[in-house]
Formats: C-alpha cells, structure tokens, sequence
C-alpha cells in the first residue's frame, strides 16, 4: 500500500532546475533509498518534502493527506519527520532532554499548563519521559540517556537524532545521509538498527552516498542526476542500469 505518494515535484532556484518533474511512490513498510552524484538534487528533495523549500509544482500526499507547500510544523504533525545531514542536536541537554523536545510534537499542554503545573501537565511529562527512555534503548543508546549531547561520539549523535525523529511518531521517517562520517562497523551497526526499525513497522527513505549501505538496505532504489530522476527499482535493476553507470562512472567520449 502506498503511503507517500510524490507526482511530478519540481523546484528551481533562479535560472537553476533543482529538481524536474520528480515523481515516485514509498510503499508502507518498506526501506526507500535515494541516490545520485553529488547536486543530483537529493537534499532539494527531502527539503521540498518536508517544507523546507517550497516547490514549484508538483503533488506530495502522505497516506492521502497533501504536504504540498504546507508548513514545516504541519508536515510534522501529519507524519513525516526527518534527520539532517548536519547534525542538529541540542548539544547542551542531555540525551534524554533531546527526545523528550521531540515528543512535545505530540503533546498537547500549553504555556499555562506549563506555568501551573497541571496534573494533566504533569502526567504528559512523565509519559514523555518514559517514552523518551523508550526510544534510547530502541536505538540503542539508553546507557547515554543523561549524558550531554556534545558529548556522544559522533555514531551516538546519529543515533541520537534518529530517536528525537521517531519520538514524533512519524508514518515515514526521513534519513538525510544517516551515514556521513561514519566508520564501517558504525555503518554495520546503522544497516541493522534501520532493518530493525524497519521489522518494527517503521517506513523509512534516506538519502545516502553509500552507494553500497543502500543496495543492501533498500527495498527500492531511485536515482536522481541533475535533479531528474534516471532510475528506479529494485537495488539489483538499479545497480545494472546503463544510465545509472554512466551518472556514476561517466561515459567515454569519442
């Protein structure tokens, strides 16, 4: 069943075609990678998806809703939630204070409730709070839940960020290069917590330059160059795609 449902978006910045008439499907349930050469227009993607930018034209529907053009905060609440390749934590709280900032996504208590201490206020709190704890173990840094941000070793600060993501309760998790500057056990170990996720009930779509993480990740596989989408499929297609290659290797000139 289709959750995310993206028809035609494009997005130009000035004389610049970003991205040209991008269309695709995510599946409910499954890995969806994307991938391409460096300006392919990946980043732009997710940005327009999460109304970072605002695209052009196109359709973005997520399990029927549009996101077309609608707020980040609104895009939020209706079930796409991201990570950046930047990592962007609050570096000076803690762990557990970093998850429980994305469960108020989902709260509901205000500014009063806040001020007077509510038993509703409260009892929210500590729902957060559990489920904050909840989610570090998930990812499996709970051991870290009190230590500072800034001072989680940089695959930590990933993980970090991935649970502060999933404590919005997203229907589709986005994962822009999840990846970056990681080691190869550290890469290991993010393959297994994105399968496991995955067996969980989670969807999820990332953007990776790891050409080889998402071939043995991804359940599809779509390929941007010059912000044109030149392949899609399974891993195995899109691995043997001519077009794909040549984005890729280049191709021999006469």
């Amino acid at each position: 069943m289709v959750l995310l449902d993206v028809g035609k978006v494009s997005k130009g910045f000035g004389g610049l075609k970003a991205l040209a008439d991008v269309s695709f499907k995510v599946n409910r349930g499954e890995i969806f990678g994307v991938i391409g050469p460096n300006g392919a227009g990946k980043t732009t993607l997710f940005n327009a998806l999460t109304g970072l930018y605002l695209p052009d034209t196109g359709t973005i529907e997520l399990d029927g809703v549009s996101l077309f053009r609608r707020k980040p905060h609104k895009i939020l609440k209706a079930g796409l939630a991201r990570t950046f390749q930047n990592i962007r934590l609050f570096h000076n709280m803690s762990a557990l204070e970093n998850v429980m900032v994305g469960r108020h996504a989902r709260t509901t208590a205000g500014v009063l409730g806040a001020l007077l201490r509510t038993a509703w206020t409260r009892a929210e709190e500590e729902d957060s709070r559990k489920r904050a704890s909840e989610l570090l173990e998930r990812v499996g840094i709970e051991r870290h839940s009190h230590v500072l941000a800034k001072h989680l070793s940089y695959g930590d600060q990933r993980r970090l960020e991935i649970a502060r993501a999933m404590a919005t309760e997203p229907k589709l998790l986005a994962l822009d290069e999840p990846a970056a500057g990681m080691n190869s056990t550290e890469k290991q170990a993010l393959r297994e917590l994105l399968l496991a996720l995955k067996e969980d009930g989670l969807t999820l779509m990332l953007i990776e330059h790891d050409v080889k993480l998402v071939m043995n990740t991804c359940d599809q596989v779509m390929v941007l160059d010059y912000g044109e989408k030149i392949a899609e499929g399974l891993p195995d297609e899109v691995r043997a795609n001519p077009k794909v290659i040549a984005a890729y290797l280049g191709t021999e000139s006469a």
